[in-house]
């Protein structure tokens, strides 16, 4: 069987948990450590970056990445989940918005805000997951945190639904996003639909539907669509190494960093991660400060 290690994109169908899309992928590659990298709710659909084998080192990576994100919301109705799997706690009469009334509400989110989270999410509170402390019927009002719209496009009106596409930072919920539009308009919503369309630099259209998992155990089809460590890292900052050197990081010595002569080229205060590839496989991802390598994640 080929070997896997790098990234995987999988268009994900409604219904399914991003841990039944692991679970099937498992199945037709044994023995394979997988992860993925941005749970997907199993009413949602889209795009979920599974992480193969030495590829589940990259996860820290390829969460910070934007997303992008088609939503479908509806007004006058809000559930305890903000979204359709919740249950309904209250209406409210939708007014006759026009076009332009919910352009203008999303523009008004455009930037960095301030958002307070679901309290039906995995985060923790008092040392326990939110979802669990809710579905107690217990109180919990997690902090609200700083995250950014880069953009907001509605895409449809026909009321009470209005879709929207939007590019956001790492940690948005659209259900909170969703429930505070249809505040800001005088009335309620929840969160009718989602599909992610892309995460980083990788598109949903790229991705292997979850329904056709069983292609890859074809060892040629699973050669084509598995991404390469070093290309999974294609918008970081990259570093040649010789053969020599490389051998050297795997094997631990870390004071052969600073003879490289690209980490010599860097500004005086740059910070950031750098990939040290050698004839394309990735070898490590290093986290430089002032020329000073602070952290090295080594992958053999």
């Amino acid at each position: 069987m080929y070997q896997c290690n790098g990234i995987l994109l999988i268009d994900k169908n409604d219904g399914e948990t991003s841990f039944d899309v692991v679970r099937k992928i498992k199945k037709v590659l044994p023995g394979i450590k997988i992860g993925h990298a941005g749970t997907l709710d199993p009413f949602a659909t889209g795009l979920l970056v599974i992480l193969l084998g030495q590829g589940t080192k990259l996860s820290s990576f390829l969460m910070v990445g934007e997303k992008r994100y088609r939503a479908t919301v509806r007004l006058g109705v809000a559930t305890d989940t903000l979204d359709p799997t919740g249950i309904i706690i209250d209406t409210e009469t939708v007014p006759d918005f026009s076009l332009e009334q919910i352009k203008a509400c999303a523009e008004k989110f455009v930037g960095e805000i301030e958002q307070s989270p679901p309290a039906f999410s995995a985060l923790r509170f008092n040392g326990r997951r939110s979802y669990d402390l809710a579905r107690k019927g217990i109180n919990v009002e997690l902090p609200k945190r700083k995250i950014r719209i880069s953009s907001i496009e509605i895409i449809s009106l026909k009321l009470p639904y209005f879709t929207f596409e939007v590019t956001c930072s790492c940690g948005t919920y659209i259900r909170s996003l969703a429930a505070d539009m249809g505040k800001s308009l005088g009335s309620c919503a929840h969160l009718k639909g989602l599909e992610r369309l892309a995460s980083g630099g990788f598109k949903v259209k790229d991705g292997l539907n979850s329904g056709n998992i069983d292609v890859l155990k074809n060892d040629q089809c699973l050669q084509e669509r598995v991404i390469s460590l070093s290309d999974a890292l294609h918008e970081m900052r990259e570093v040649r190494l010789d053969k020599q050197t490389a051998k050297k990081i795997k094997n631990g010595l870390r004071s052969s960093l600073v003879e490289l002569k690209d980490f010599q080229d860097l500004p005086e205060d740059w910070s950031g991660n750098i990939k040290l590839v050698c004839e394309n496989n990735l070898v490590a991802v290093i986290w430089i400060k002032c020329k000073q390598a602070e952290k090295i994640k080594v992958f053999q």
